[in-house]
């Protein structure tokens, strides 16, 4: 059974929206402009107001006006739109520098997935879907971020508590800033680094994936070294 929408959130909604595009604005204005009945307007802003969207203007008569949560709102979204394009331009840049596919994957929920992607320019590449999931426990993304996670994240992703071989496989990850991994799909391989939030938090994993045999036990160092780059240059705070 589909599930309706709610029509006194749209009228919130709308005269959210009405306040924002002529502040400072009074209700018998916004009655008028939107159609709508007096009361049902005063209620929308009362409940605007008491959630800290907006605020009343006294003076002769009350009118409204949008506080800053707004715009503590657009700024979380402009960051985090200008976090993506420096991904992308760093996975861009891994993806030259080693001739593999470089990759971003992110925890979400239960799951880690591929969220944004360069691909290899080689005739024979690897391709990850975006949105695909990645398992957190044979992966080179899952070795390298669950060791930053909390308890109940790593049980959260692994599906259960880790064993005393997994954590020390994972430490061992941690311990040399990288994870190497070709058990989620043989003929290929991922190096994998972590990326941070400015406070330490873990938010994601830079990676790259292509066939085995062009990503040797004995390159891995020098690919790690350029992974390692690219994860530290979009951890946020990083050059600052």
């Amino acid at each position: 059974m589909a599930v309706k929408g709610s029509s006194t959130a749209a009228r919130v909604l709308t005269v959210f929206e009405a306040v924002a595009a002529n502040q400072p604005v009074g209700v018998a204005t916004l009655s008028r402009m939107l159609d709508v009945d007096k009361s049902a307007v005063q209620r929308a802003l009362v409940t605007l107001g008491e959630q800290g969207w907006i605020r009343a203007r006294e003076g002769q008569a009350t009118q409204w006006e949008t506080t800053v949560r707004i715009l503590n709102i657009a700024q979380s979204v402009r960051a985090k739109s200008d976090l993506r394009r420096n991904i992308q331009s760093a996975l861009e840049r891994l993806a030259t520098q080693t001739g593999e596919t470089a990759i971003f994957n992110e925890p979400d929920g239960a799951h880690l997935v591929v969220s944004q992607v360069a691909e290899s320019r080689q005739q024979l590449r690897m391709v990850p879907r975006i949105g695909a999931v990645v398992p957190a426990r044979e992966s080179a993304t899952g070795r390298i971020l669950l060791p930053y996670l909390r308890r109940e994240q790593q049980i959260e992703l692994l599906g259960g508590p880790p064993d005393p071989e997994f954590l020390a496989l994972i430490e061992a990850c941690r311990a040399r800033g990288y994870a190497a991994s070709a058990e989620v799909d043989d003929p290929s391989m991922t190096i994998a680094a972590p990326v941070f939030e400015v406070d330490g938090r873990p938010i994601g994993v830079v990676a790259i994936s292509g066939p085995a045999e062009r990503m040797p036990p004995e390159g891995h160092p020098r690919l790690a070294e350029f992974v390692c780059q690219a994860a530290n240059r979009v951890s946020r705070g990083a050059g600052e």
